[in-house]
């Protein structure tokens, strides 16, 4: 007999009972809308064209990059699949639409069913706290491409907005930006976050000054901000929405700003969240480096109209949101 499938380190009965194991956490997430099962070719989502005026489809993909790292390192896998829904809410959320449905794709040198299920479970957890539906993936075994331990994520995710409601074009000179808090790294900065906490510490390290261990911190779950911002999103007094990713508050902030505007930060308006401080310090990372490349303690920023800026803040600390107000549109 000739050498099969499996033994190139390609299990198609393992790939089958990944699927079926986690059918029921991926049903969980379904709305209404859903027409398809799990499993299926291609997903199918029942359009509500007939709730808009002029619905407008907005869909982004992303990844939670080298954070994988450190859950392999920590053998803890069910936060990620969190992060790297609520990065794809945050990122639709700045164009001001709400989720419909998202996609996955798991590629890994070799499928480790309790691994998959666990990743799949924190994709259920945070599209169930998004209103999202989780309709379909894919789950690749490439021995030639991933070590046998590496896997990779990926999210794609389509939301909706009314027309009138895009915030594109909004900005507007002396406008104010509202700072909302990160809850640690998110899913930026990572490779270099790991090259100075992981050459001083392994992960299951206790720092004091973190209250928990370096592991814990570093896969603390990437914030979904949409439910503390939806009830805002059709307040008129809303201009911009900024997700601060790669390319830390400023980088962010003008990728949104018109290009014959200006953005002014005030750097002191808050305080850097713990784990930020202690980057610098055992890094000795300057400043401006610290601000190119992290959140600093800042997750999303609200642009408004400097009217609006007081109701705003009211009605966001109403919620539990903590905010600082970062600075102006110049």
């Amino acid at each position: 007999m000739g050498k099969t499938y499996k033994e190139t380190g390609v299990d198609i009965e393992a790939g089958e009972k990944a699927v079926s194991s986690i059918k029921e956490m991926v049903k969980s997430t379904f709305s209404d809308n859903v027409l398809t099962e799990v499993g299926s070719f291609g997903a199918c989502y029942s359009f509500p064209a007939k709730d808009y005026k002029e619905p407008v489809l907005v869909s982004s993909s992303d990844g939670v990059g080298t954070k994988l790292i450190v859950a392999n390192k920590m053998d803890k896998h069910d936060s990620i699949g969190q992060c790297l829904v609520n990065h794809c809410v945050d990122d639709i959320l700045t164009i001001g639409a709400r989720p419909l449905y998202f996609l996955d794709y798991v590629g890994t040198g070799k499928l480790v069913q309790e691994n998959f299920k666990s990743i799949v479970k924190g994709l259920t957890k945070a599209c169930r706290e998004n209103g999202c539906s989780l309709i379909g993936g894919e789950t690749a075994e490439m021995p030639d491409i991933y070590e046998e331990d590496d896997y990779d994520l990926v999210g794609n995710i389509t939301g909706i907005v009314e027309k009138d409601n895009i915030l594109t074009d909004r900005i507007q000179k002396g406008d104010m930006l509202i700072g909302l808090r990160s809850s640690g790294l998110h899913t930026n900065g990572y490779t270099l976050a790991r090259s100075i906490l992981l050459n001083k510490h392994k992960v299951e390290d206790y720092v004091d000054i973190l209250g928990c261990t370096v592991g814990e911190e570093m896969l603390k779950v990437h914030r979904s901000y949409l439910n503390v911002v939806s009830p805002l999103l059709e307040n008129p007094g809303l201009h911009g929405i900024s997700h601060i990713t790669g390319g830390g508050i400023m980088g962010n902030t003008r990728r949104i700003v018109p290009e014959e505007l200006g953005v002014e930060i005030d750097w002191e308006a808050w305080e850097w969240l713990p784990i930020f401080k202690y980057i610098q310090k055992v890094g000795n990372i300057s400043d401006i480096e610290m601000r190119r490349v992290f959140n600093l303690g800042i997750g999303l920023i609200l642009v408004v109209d400097p009217d609006s800026v007081d109701s705003f803040v009211e009605q966001l600390e109403k919620s539990g949101e903590e905010t600082y107000l970062l600075g102006t549109i110049k």
